[in-house]
């Protein structure tokens, strides 16, 4: 099992390196690593092409996004320096959450065949194929995130230890602020009968991350909270903000592209391609539909879906839709939580032909995506 599960690891990060567009002009990361590497906490180069940095005096600007990624870019970047690319670490990161999925679907029913099905469904029956493959600032947050949440949950589901499931959730949160509204999983993870202690040491792995991102806000703009993205230069003159970053209002726009946003058809070559705006979540992964067999009697199941709408709520009423994107890149903060369910809801039964016909039709269309858009530029508004 271990040697299947390590092959897949090797496989998809192979496919994931193949099949991205190369270099990501959009290296934040390894920018704002470099300058940890030598002691600073912002840049002191604004290129052109980084148009979301905060300019705050001479020579100093500011990343708006969680410093996660740029942490774990330290050691790739103190060793190999510029040889290690921005992207290379979302390969590794989207081969780690299949092959941590893998894991979960093991826990859950020791069955290859069945760990397999998961697996392809992970790494290339969803869009965590193009964002692994891209590995722009944007799409390494959410990888990055996700890969901490799916070992949180491998943990939940095995020793179940509160402090390391705190450290998980602690550094996806810092990976991703939303991502700490999964909370409640993790809460019944360690409900029991020492359940107060149990939530005292879930707290203590949480803690260092949130004072870190407290301290690392203040340090720069004198307050704790997020508010880096709402001072980058203009940010909030454009028409998707006149409600402010935040707000229910947005919601419709979200439902909007997960539900309803189809590729663009064109009367000449290529006839078919993908939208930046976005593109139905059930387009892009139609196995999705198996989350909804998971019974929600369960009692993981219940917390699964609570974590999902809490995380959904606010990231419906951000004021963007997360253009440009293959997909509807917002959900995948809660994609460990899809993977889960459709875990719960089809391991009771043998696979049937209906499981590999969606897995086939899931894999398709991210190959489409990832193809038409990194080795073609196929794809526009």
């Amino acid at each position: 099992m271990k040697k299947l599960v390590c092959l897949f690891f090797v496989l998809t990060f192979i496919i994931y390196l193949v099949s991205s567009a190369g270099t990501t002009p959009y290296d934040y990361f390894t920018r704002l690593s470099d300058a940890f590497l030598q002691g600073k906490y912002y840049l002191s180069q604004n290129p052109n092409w980084l148009n979301e940095l905060i300019p705050a005096g001479n020579s100093i600007f500011y990343v708006a996004y969680p410093p996660m990624p740029a942490i774990l870019l330290m050691p790739f970047r103190l060793v190999l320096g510029t040889k290690f690319e921005q992207q290379y670490l979302a390969h590794l990161l989207g081969a780690g959450i299949v092959a941590l999925t893998m894991l979960n679907a093991w826990k859950i029913k020791r069955n290859k065949i069945f760990m397999i099905w998961v697996g392809l469904l992970t790494g290339f029956g969803n869009i965590i194929w193009y964002l692994s493959s891209t590995g722009s600032v944007w799409f390494l947050g959410q990888i990055s995130a996700v890969f901490f949440l799916t070992v949180a949950i491998h943990e939940g589901l095995n020793k179940k230890r509160p402090v390391v499931m705190g450290i998980m959730l602690g550094a996806a949160f810092l990976s991703r602020i939303e991502i700490i509204l999964s909370l409640p999983l993790f809460l019944y993870f360690s409900y029991n009968k020492t359940w107060f202690k149990n939530y005292i040491k879930l707290a203590i792995g949480i803690l260092p991350f949130v004072l870190t991102n407290f301290l690392y806000n203040f340090i720069r703009f004198g307050v704790v909270w997020d508010k880096g993205y709402a001072l980058i230069p203009g940010v909030m003159e454009e028409s998707w903000y006149k409600n402010g970053l935040i707000n229910l209002i947005n919601i419709p726009n979200h439902l909007k592209i997960m539900f309803f946003a189809l590729p663009k058809f064109l009367p000449q070559k290529p006839f078919i391609q993908p939208s930046w705006a976005g593109l139905a979540i059930w387009i892009t992964t139609p196995a999705f539909i198996y989350a909804f067999k998971a019974k929600f009697k369960e009692k993981v199941v219940k917390y699964s879906w609570i974590s999902i709408i809490l995380i959904s709520l606010l990231i419906f009423s951000h004021g963007t839709t997360g253009f440009a994107q293959f997909g509807y890149r917002f959900a995948v903060d809660f994609y460990p939580f899809m993977f889960l369910l459709i875990i719960r809801g089809t391991y009771k039964s043998s696979l049937k032909w209906h499981h590999w016909i969606l897995l086939i039709l899931s894999i398709m269309v991210n190959l489409w995506g990832v193809i038409w858009i990194n080795k073609f530029g196929w794809v526009s508004y």
